[in-house]
């Protein structure tokens, strides 16, 4: 086996290791065994809440489970392959063995990450607020951009999207936009979404085609189980009806059904636009519980509160990732020095990477280019 392919096997081990550690590997067939009788017993749904964590608990365990058996055989597999190719010196066989356990590392190591994702909310649901900085009609079209790509991203990974709110830009784009993304560690995964994403293009606004640099804000906060409880005073809150805007046509909303909450000794403002006046207060309502929630998670948590700080105004110094489109492309981000030259495919939502990068520093303290260069 060639020394680079060794080094891979080496660092796939490794992923494995860790990921049984995680696991409590030598209990984890007997927990999950417990876990599959108690999701028997006929009375379990008289309690909702409990009901809904447990069975989540075995998804999960069950998931981890047959993803570290999956990666493991896998490995072997491909070991196996070049060992016979070897042998009876089958350069394609071998070749091809080589390629799978490149693909396997990256896979590892992706799940390496994940194994990470045990935050108090990481395995939560997540709302997405994504604001329009200075700038006009560029920023609010980047603003759009940036929906797109969030939305291509969440649904790549089988995660159900559902708009609450939107604010339309006066020419293009949107000022605005609220999206709810529902699925196992959404939360966890988008978490280090939040700060000021940087644009530089040519606008296609400007009749001079000049460069233009926009900026738009990003922030994630995660869905508050039920089962937790979050007091919020009624005294405390102002809330105001609307009208909401839209494209038009034949759905425009004609009615003040949309909803807007005002906490006002945190000035937090929550909106939600899309359904019924009902739904709009529900969906506010938890919304705001959420934020409150992620305030009182940052005040524990000096990793989230550094990087919500970091957050800052959407403009000038406080960016977490540039976008460059003109005159060379590329994405950068500017806490891991994670970067591609495929911008068009982060913008389609290819957006891993990056992800992985930022958790990992979070996680470790490290980049990953940091703690390759250590191993």
């Amino acid at each position: 086996m060639r020394a680079d392919t060794e080094q891979k096997v080496a660092e796939i081990e490794k992923s494995l290791e860790l990921l049984r550690q995680r696991l409590g590997w030598e209990t984890a067939d007997h927990r999950l065994e417990e876990l599959n009788a108690m999701s028997e017993d006929p009375d379990l749904w008289n309690d909702p809440a409990r009901a809904q964590k447990l069975m989540r608990d075995r998804q999960v365990l069950s998931d981890a489970i047959d993803s570290y058996k999956g990666l493991a055989q896998e490995l072997q597999d491909q070991c196996d392959l070049i060992e016979l190719g070897e042998m009876e010196e089958d350069q394609e066989v071998i070749s091809e063995a080589e390629d799978a356990i490149t693909r396997l590392r990256d896979r590892a190591a992706k799940k390496e990450i994940e194994a990470l994702l045990d935050g108090e909310a990481d395995g939560n649901d997540t709302f997405l607020e994504i604001n329009a900085g200075a700038g006009g009609t560029e920023s609010c079209d980047w603003a759009s951009m940036l929906a797109r790509m969030y939305v291509r991203w969440a649904e790549s990974h089988g995660y159900k999207v559902e708009l609450l709110s939107e604010s339309a830009g006066e020419e293009a784009g949107i000022k605005s936009v609220t999206y709810q993304i529902k699925g196992m560690n959404a939360y966890g995964w988008l978490k280090t979404e939040s700060g000021v994403h940087r644009l530089v293009r040519i606008s296609p606004f400007d009749s001079a085609a000049k460069r233009h640099t926009s900026f738009s804000s990003v922030w994630v906060y995660p869905v508050v189980d039920d089962n937790v409880e979050i007091e919020v005073n009624p005294a405390d809150i102002r809330v105001d009806t609307y009208r909401s805007s839209g494209a038009g046509g034949q759905h425009v909303n004609t009615t003040d059904s949309a909803v807007r909450i005002t906490h006002i000794p945190t000035g937090i403002v929550v909106t939600s636009s899309e359904k019924s006046q009902h739904q709009n207060r529900a969906n506010a309502m938890a919304a705001l519980k959420s934020r409150l929630y992620e305030m009182e998670m940052r005040k524990r948590n000096e990793a989230i509160t550094a990087a919500h700080e970091a957050k800052g105004d959407a403009g000038w110094g406080n960016q977490i990732r540039s976008y460059v489109l003109q005159p060379y492309q590329m994405v950068k981000d500017l806490r891991t020095n994670e970067e591609t030259s495929d911008t068009k495919g982060v913008l389609d939502g290819d957006l891993d990477d990056f992800m992985a990068a930022a958790l990992a520093l979070q996680v470790t303290g490290k980049s990953r280019a940091e703690a390759q260069a250590e191993d």
